[in-house]
């Protein structure tokens, strides 16, 4: 346990010298240890034995705040002992409530249809700030608390987006390249003449053909913030027969080939997205990693779950074991924010042993589905701007990375009825400019 109030302490604080300033902080009751440090933080009951893993361990709403940040446990009570700046909030275990999805391990009863839990049943959702990143604004408090007891080393980073991730979930590649393409818009769709063109013409010609364009937005962001400061990341599918991996690729296609070497020529990073079987099935995604790299040639470290189905907190075990290092995703289908409470890449800690894992968790802000659906957000084009901008704003403000994911086929004129809109093209493009001026 000491180990994750360590992690965590350290994690609040942030920058080059958290480990130093970390020491300067305790997490103790005892008045007898309190000159020790500059800040002490006084623990909740949440991590006693005989209160973790129960009913009494949850927050009780509505939350009490501190200098105007949701507090999950303890009180906003402050006062000095001695040269001591003494904190009755909990920021601590209100941190690892986010950051390990304690809440998800509570209430493993309350999932949808595809096994995911859904943000709007989530605390953040139902306390209200879902849309800030609470655990970054508690490590804001705690540089100022220590700044306040006399440590001015611990300085306010100035506000900037550490790095910008233009990430794409290639679930359906093409539109119209198989024969069973063909036959369907020949029957259904534009017919014969244009579904043959479509069929056999070249790839580019493809309405689901889109990755050029998402590869010249991420040239024109990183020309304007930087070339180390934005990176481009297609995560491709190798498995799955369920009818939620749909349509069931194979990537020794000559087109699959033709995309792998687009990506190869562009820089293009590319992840496992692990299939909708494997997330059911965890133990599947190894092999599947292992087709993706033998396909690739090159080692594959990054992972995102197709239809975000990471469902259980622990699977995450499963990715650590197959040799997956990042994981891009944490966010909640049903509405974009801050599942984890945080916009900066974090350790993952697995609340059943409160093991700190290597693995890294890079919280996705926004998918571009979550915000137009009607089940999900619902929003219009001003409403999804307006939104999506607010958090860049958070991001920026709490020095964290911004995660988008923006699937290929959602930027085309091929409107799927209560699911798709025809604005996400300009909606992206609107976001990368503001982006650049930022």
């Amino acid at each position: 346990m000491k180990a994750v109030i360590s992690y965590i302490t350290k994690f609040l604080i942030g920058g080059e010298k958290a480990g130093a300033l970390s020491s300067l902080v305790g997490y103790t009751s005892d008045p007898n240890k309190f000159s020790r440090y500059r800040v002490v933080i006084i623990p909740s009951p949440f991590f006693r034995d005989e209160v973790y893993g129960t009913s009494e361990s949850m927050p009780k709403l509505p939350l009490e705040e501190i200098e105007g940040v949701p507090l999950l446990f303890g009180s906003s009570k402050t006062e000095w002992q001695g040269a001591t700046w003494v904190v009755h909030a909990d920021i601590i275990a209100s941190a690892y409530f986010l950051l390990t999805r304690y809440e998800e391990i509570r209430k493993r009863n309350i999932r949808d249809i595809h096994g995911r839990f859904p943000g709007k049943e989530s605390l953040p959702f139902k306390a209200g700030f879902i849309h800030r990143p609470i655990v970054d604004e508690y490590g804001r408090l705690l540089r100022r608390w220590l700044r306040q007891a006399r440590v001015q080393s611990a300085v306010e980073p100035t506000p900037h987006i550490q790095k910008v991730w233009l990430t794409h979930d290639v679930d359906a590649p093409f539109f119209c390249r198989t024969f069973r393409n063909l036959i369907r818009e020949t029957v259904k769709g534009t017919g014969l003449k244009q579904a043959w063109k479509m069929f056999r013409g070249p790839i580019q010609e493809d309405p689901f053909y889109t990755f050029p364009w998402f590869v010249e937005q991420r040239n024109e962001l990183k020309a304007a913030i930087g070339k180390d400061r934005c990176e481009s990341l297609f995560f491709i599918k190798s498995g799955g027969s369920s009818v939620y991996d749909k349509p069931h690729y194979k990537l020794y296609s000559k087109d699959l080939k033709e995309l792998l070497l687009f990506c190869k020529n562009e820089r293009v990073r590319i992840g496992l997205h692990t299939s909708y079987d494997a997330g059911r099935t965890p133990a599947l995604i190894s092999t599947e990693k292992d087709l993706l790299e033998r396909q690739t040639g090159k080692s594959v470290t990054c992972n995102r779950h197709h239809y975000l189905a990471s469902r259980e907190p622990e699977d995450m075990a499963w990715l650590e074991k197959a040799g997956i290092t990042d994981d891009f995703t944490v966010g909640y289908p049903d509405v974009a924010g801050f599942r984890l409470g945080t916009s900066r890449p974090v350790h993952w800690i697995n609340p059943e042993n409160k093991r700190i894992s290597p693995l890294i968790l890079h919280p996705l802000a926004i998918m571009e589905c979550s915000l137009n659906e009607p089940v999900y957000m619902n929003l219009d084009y001003e409403g999804a701007l307006a939104y999506s901008t607010q958090l860049i704003k958070q991001v920026a403000s709490a020095n964290g990375e911004l995660v988008l994911l923006w699937h290929n086929d959602s930027i085309t004129t091929r409107i799927k009825p209560n699911v798709s809109v025809d604005w996400q093209r300009k909606l992206f493009a609107a976001i990368i400019e503001e982006l650049i001026k930022s």
